[in-house]
């Protein structure tokens, strides 16, 4: 394969990125893209380039989409106002049908970028290939679930095919009723179940930043506990740690937390000596 012909200018180094291809080559690396990046079209489509580039070198990639603000705008529209406990939207019977169209349209409109570059992508939701079973989260958050169980089977014979499964945040719990899920925890209860050798976590913050608000580049669990304890680390942020926590500590190599608004931050992630945002390591 040609490299040179495929990657960006602006990419990781040919030297790195051949190494990296090695290095990665049987196994998984689960990529969560932040609604807060996607309604940028250029970001959108940044992200979807780097995507079917790591597709045509072969690795093995499985993507889950956020949607948060896409379905803020679609609320607005039908006049209704959202309520949050700790971070999480109170979703009821109306709000739940309005989300759930949101989050697929825009997973179909993924896999059709994907596909019209030449990278063939699935679309994985509540209505198509369902593989997240739930259970409702708190009663008083409505139709908020958590996952309880995840077919991986699907997930490892389309990867195996060289198809991108792409997955929605939302799952199936009893009566067949559609819940919503974070999207960080379903991204971490998929890299969990598949015993990835990456989460990368993309969303609109460099990364995990010191006191002085300067980016650390790699730091263990307990020193980010030591963070959240001395609260160098608060409010939105704790959640997103606390998935890359629970996926450390349950079988997944290691998590990054980048910024998908920089240019290629997956490809300098996977592909470069340096990486891009925080790793966080066991």
């Amino acid at each position: 394969m040609d490299l040179e012909k495929i990657l960006p200018e602006n990419g990781p180094p040919i030297k790195e990125v051949f190494k990296y291809i090695e290095k990665y080559k049987n196994d998984l690396i689960v990529i969560k893209y932040g609604g807060n990046v996607f309604i940028d079209r250029n970001i959108f489509n940044n992200f979807i380039t780097d995507i079917s580039l790591l597709n045509k070198l072969g690795l093995s990639i499985v993507v889950v989409h956020g949607g948060g603000p896409r379905i803020k705008r679609e609320l607005e529209k039908f006049n209704i106002q959202s309520k949050f406990i700790g971070g999480l939207r109170v979703t009821d019977e109306k709000i739940i049908s309005i989300v759930e169209k949101v989050l697929i349209e825009f997973n179909e409109d993924i896999v059709s970028s994907l596909k019209k570059i030449k990278s063939n992508a699935i679309s994985i939701n509540t209505k198509e290939n369902n593989i997240i079973e739930v259970v409702p989260e708190k009663p008083e958050l409505g139709f908020v679930g958590v996952p309880n169980k995840i077919d991986v089977d699907i997930i490892k014979d389309l990867v195996k095919k060289n198809i991108i499964p792409i997955i929605s945040p939302l799952g199936l719990g009893d009566n067949n009723q559609t819940y919503n899920i974070n999207g960080d925890t379903t991204a971490g209860a998929i890299a969990k179940s598949l015993k990835s050798r990456r989460l990368l976590l993309m969303t609109n913050v460099k990364g995990v930043l010191d006191k002085e608000k300067k980016l650390i580049e790699e730091i263990s669990s307990s020193e980010i506990l030591e963070m959240i304890k001395n609260e160098t680390i608060t409010e939105g942020m704790i959640p997103k740690i606390n998935t890359c926590l629970d996926a450390v500590n349950n079988g997944v190599t290691a998590v990054g937390i980048i910024d998908g608004r920089e240019k290629h931050s997956i490809l300098f992630e996977i592909f470069s000596d340096k990486g891009s945002g925080t790793l966080i390591r066991k």
